[in-house]
Formats: structure tokens, sequence, C-alpha cells
């Protein structure tokens, strides 16, 4: 216990130290300190109404007309994604934006985009309206010619529904769909009335055609008149919405950015007796960082009086903040997703940056497809700067923030796969011959059966002539597993003694007692014998059958080894592990709940 006495505290694996302050501030800088520390993010306040439900909250009004604040924004970048407009990300903010005046300013740019919207269908509606009466006046002459049913081509429908821009660009009005024109005589104005409701009954249109000849063409004139007024109108009205929604759309991006709602999202957690006081929990690393944030605020709301920031002392229990970078916080969220380990308690997600890519390799191990992997990686990790600052979907997004985790996977799936000696399931000579050669010269397949040993093993990884051998299937299976048991094995000793150092850490031998010491004991008696044995195996080649040697461990510790002793003074060593793995059981479950117990009842 000397040795780990004398090891360093691994400060840097732990979770930040936590300092509990309070702000109090004025009321006419409490927007912008609030909002400078949201900017920053490493200060947690403290919920002061945590009695209240939260439609008896201060700012619970203020809030509610934010989130509609948000919800118009969100209408706006969908028009502008809609649109198709590229607005600049890196123009200059403004410097001060009264929330009032944005909801006003908001308010006024939807409806102006809900006016266009509505014209803009109307027209459309309009257009192919006349659009489909040309069309059956174009038809009506054969139809009296010959009353037969004629389909309107679906290419010369595209080309009479989509008309060009300023820019040269296609434009659209509805979706590409084919109909038909046709005509029904009838005689009475009964049958006329009923001819009417089923046409409406089925969404046909029905349009009067003159039976003239000359009637027909100067309708058909009109008709073609008022569409190309149309087409101009709808043109006219598509550069005015895409002047609009250029000039709002870098102020939309720019609003997006403030967040009009992290003021009252921060200050509904305070009481309406003390409006500005703000207790709440941050890094001890971060108090220069939110000091310089509270004068900068106070310096900008020309306050004459300044933000008072104290340190105080808490029972308790202090929240969790592990600092992370862009290599750390995909690792970070993954290890968060299980479970947010206590303040104070060794980080794993420092160890799961090294195991969770490389058990993946362990399982997916092929160097082939882990140059395909590489390569993706690399394609986020070159552009990460041009893909941060887009909208991605939501794989692309998932993808683009693990980028470093399958940056690792790729170089842990090469390494595993070479061990495999695998390249898309196919193996390759790479480190020279194999070690096997075909025992008769009448071998008919070389590769596959009748080979013996003739030199030094394979310098590195699998050798070749495994791969379509009768045994491959036994030999890999056999070998990964193995594997997986020592990774295992291995995992879960780390783990334990990380809890001996957060035990220790923490002040808590009854923990190194009681939990740390029969654990090691139990996992390494059993686990950790077997772990052994494989190696062992390994290394003198023996035929042993370690299934046997376990089991038979427990059913018949007393029974003669046999063919699967590996080593001298195997049986004696299986008793003793036995007997400790017997004695760690109850070690590790009795003692510690009757002393807590004990101690909590004094």
């Amino acid at each position: 216990m000397r040795f780990f006495d004398d090891l360093p505290p691994m400060d840097f694996l732990r979770s930040e130290r936590m300092s509990f302050v309070q702000l109090i501030i004025p009321v006419e800088c409490a927007h912008r300190a609030v909002s400078y520390l949201g900017e920053i993010g490493l200060v947690q306040f403290k919920d002061l109404n945590d009695d209240k439900s939260p439609f008896q909250r201060t700012f619970v009004n203020q809030v509610k007309r934010c989130g509609e604040m948000s919800r118009k924004l969100r209408f706006l970048s969908d028009q502008i994604n809609k649109a198709n407009l590229a607005v600049s990300a890196h123009s200059a903010l403004q410097s001060d934006i009264d929330l009032e005046d944005l909801e006003v300013q908001l308010g006024e740019h939807e409806a102006e985009l809900l006016e266009m919207n509505t014209n803009s269908e109307k027209l459309q509606q309009t257009y192919n309206e006349l659009l489909e009466f040309k069309l059956v006046l174009m038809k009506a002459g054969g139809f009296l010619v010959s009353p037969q049913n004629h389909a309107v081509p679906l290419e010369r429908e595209m080309d009479e529904n989509v008309h060009a821009n300023e820019d040269g660009e296609a434009v659209a009005f509805l979706e590409q769909v084919e109909k038909t024109v046709f005509v029904v005589f009838f005689s009475g104005e009964q049958a006329r009335t009923k001819i009417l409701k089923i046409c409406n009954s089925v969404g046909a249109n029905c349009y009067p055609v003159p039976e003239d000849m000359t009637r027909r063409r100067q309708v058909t004139r009109e008709v073609s008149t008022r569409l190309a007024e149309l087409e101009t109108t709808l043109d006219a009205g598509i550069r005015h919405r895409k002047n609009v929604l250029s000039s709002i759309g870098c102020q939309v991006w720019q609003w997006t950015m403030m967040g009009p709602d992290a003021f009252f999202n921060g200050a509904k957690v305070l009481t309406e007796d003390a409006l500005c006081c703000f207790p709440g929990w941050c890094p001890a690393f971060a108090k220069p960082q939110i000091k310089d944030a509270l004068q900068r605020a106070t310096f900008d709301s020309n306050s004459q009086v300044g933000i008072i920031f104290h340190v105080m002392d808490s029972v308790d229990s202090p929240p969790t903040y592990f600092r992370t970078n862009r290599f750390t916080h995909a690792f970070q969220e993954i290890v968060d997703a299980y479970g947010v380990a206590r303040y104070q308690e060794a980080n794993p997600a420092v160890y799961s940056v090294v195991t969770f890519p490389f058990l993946f390799a362990v399982m997916f191990g092929d160097w082939g497809h882990g140059i395909c992997l590489l390569l993706a990686a690399l394609f986020l990790i070159l552009r990460e700067r041009k893909l941060g600052s887009q909208k991605l979907g939501s794989f692309m997004e998932m993808a683009f923030g693990g980028r470093y985790v399958i940056l690792l996977m790729a170089f842990f799936s090469i390494y595993c796969g070479l061990i495999y000696n695998e390249f898309f399931s196919v193996p390759y000579h790479i480190f020279g011959s194999s070690a096997y050669k075909c025992g008769d010269s009448a071998c008919r397949d070389a590769h596959t059966t009748g080979l013996i040993k003739y030199r030094e093993p394979y310098k590195f990884g699998v050798d070749p002539s495994w791969r379509g051998s009768r045994s491959e299937l036994p030999f890999l299976n056999s070998l990964k597993m193995k594997m997986s048991i020592l990774l295992g094995v291995a995992q879960m000793n780390l783990g334990i003694i990380l809890s001996y150092f957060d035990a220790k850490f923490h002040g808590n031998a009854l923990d190194v007692r009681y939990q740390f010491v029969p654990q090691m004991i139990f996992l390494n008696s059993l686990f950790g014998y077997l772990a052994l044995l494989i190696i062992v195996k390994w290394c003198t080649g023996s035929q042993a059958d370690l299934y046997h040697v376990m089991i038979y461990m427990f059913l018949s510790p007393m029974e003669d080894l046999g063919a699967n002793q590996l080593f001298w003074g195997q049986k004696v060593l299986q008793i003793l592990l036995l007997l400790m793995a017997l004695v760690a059981v109850p070690w590790m479950l009795f003692p510690k709940p009757f002393i807590l117990r004990k101690l909590h009842i004094e």
C-alpha cells in the first residue's frame, strides 16, 4: 500500500474543483452580466425557486415572450434556407439590441413574409388555373372535331409550368403532375348539375369552352396575355422576397447568436425579493474570467455601482465539471451518456480515449476497412473549421462530433487488422512468406490442407495459411475469445484500482478495506487465474483444456489434473485461490453495510 500512497493524487484526471460564489448585480446591468456569463459557460446558478412551479417563477411571462421570439427566428431561418440564400456569419454584430425592439422587428418581418407567402400562393393558384384553361382551349378544337380523350404530355405541361427568373434559374410553381383533358357532352340543366358535382368530388376543374372557333381563339389570346402578366408579377414577387430575406438574413443570424431568452431563463431561478442575487457554482480556475466578464458588463451598462463577486462556503455537494477540448469532448459525452461521475471522482473518459476505440478495433479489426475510416476521419478533421460553421444533418452532425473518436478507431483498426492479417477479409503475405508448406509433393492444394511447419513462425500477426484451412474458424475464434478475456480482465482491474485511488483521495478507509481488497482478491482468484492460464498455454504450446480446468476447479478441486496440468504446483494453487475467492465474497458483502449502519446510529 505504501507504493500506492507515494503516487501523485491524479489532479488532472479528476473533475475540476468547484467554488460556491454569490453575485450581487445591479438591475441596470443584470441582463448584460447574465448574457456575458452565458457566453463563457462556466457558471451554474443555484435554483432559489425549486419550491415553485414553472408558472409561478419570476419572469415567466418574459420567458414565454422570448419563446415566441425564438419561434419567429426559426420561421425566418426556415424561409431563408428554403430560398437557398447564403448568409454570412462573419458580419459585425450589433453592439446593443433592445429586446423590446427585437420583438417588434421580428413581428414585422414575420407578418411581411406571411403576407408575401399568402399572395404568392394565390397568384400561383391563379396562374395554374389559367394554364389549365389554356391547355383545355388548345385541346378543345380536337375534341369538338373528334370526341376522344387526350392526355396532356407531362413534358409539355412542365415546360408551360416553369419559367426563368432574371438570374436564369428555373422556378417551378407546382409539383410535376400529369393531368388529362376531357370533354363531356350532355343535354339539360339537370345533367349539367350532376356532372359538376361529380367533377368536384374527384377534384376535376371545369372550364367553359366556346363552340365558335373565332371566339375560342380570342379567349386563348386573353388567357395568354393574363399568363404573361402573372409571370411578370410572380417574377417581381420572387425578386422582392429574395431582397427582403437577404436584408434580414445577417440580422437573423445575429439575433440567433444572442439567445434572447438566455437572461430570463437564467433569472427565473431567482426570488422576487433578491432579483439581483445570483448564487451558483463555478470552477476554481474560472474566477478571473468571470470577474472580467462582470467588469465588462458593468462598463457596457454604464452602471454607477459595480458587481459584487465573492466566494462563500456551502454544505451542498458541488456539481461535476470536466474540462474538455475538441479532442476529448466526444469521449466525455460517451461516458456521460452512461452516468456522470461524482464530484472529484476519477474521470473514466481519460481512459476511454484509449480503451473505447481499441476495443472497437478488436471487434472490427480489418486494415482495409480501417483505411476507409481513416480517410473519412481525416476529411472531417481537415475541414472541421468549414463544417463547424455549417448546419449539418443529424447523421453528419453525429459523425462530425465524433471525428477524433473515428480517427482513433481507424488507427487501432489498422493495427488489429494487421494482427488478424485481414484486408477486406483477404489475407496477404505482408511480413514475409508463410511458416507452413505442403508436406507432400502430390498435395493438390498447398494452401489449405496437408500443411506442415517448416520454418520460424510468421513475423507479425496471423499466418496467411490459416485462411481457408479446416481449422481456421476454431483457431481464430479461440484466439479472439482468449484475447477478449485478457482485455476484459485488465479493464476490470483498472476500474477496481481507480476505486482505490478515489477512496484514498476522499480519505475513505472503509472502501479500501471492505471493497477494494476483497474485489481484487475475488476477481484475480478466478478471472485473473484464467488469464494466467491463457498466457501460459500460449507460451508453452500446451494442449490443456482450459474449460475443463476452470469447471473442475469448483466441482472437484482435489482431482488430479492429468494432461490439463500446465505447471508444477497448479493443483495446490487452484485450491488456495478457490478458498480466497470464497472468503472474499462475505468479506465484500457483509462488513461494510453493518459498519455504516453502526456509524449512522452513533
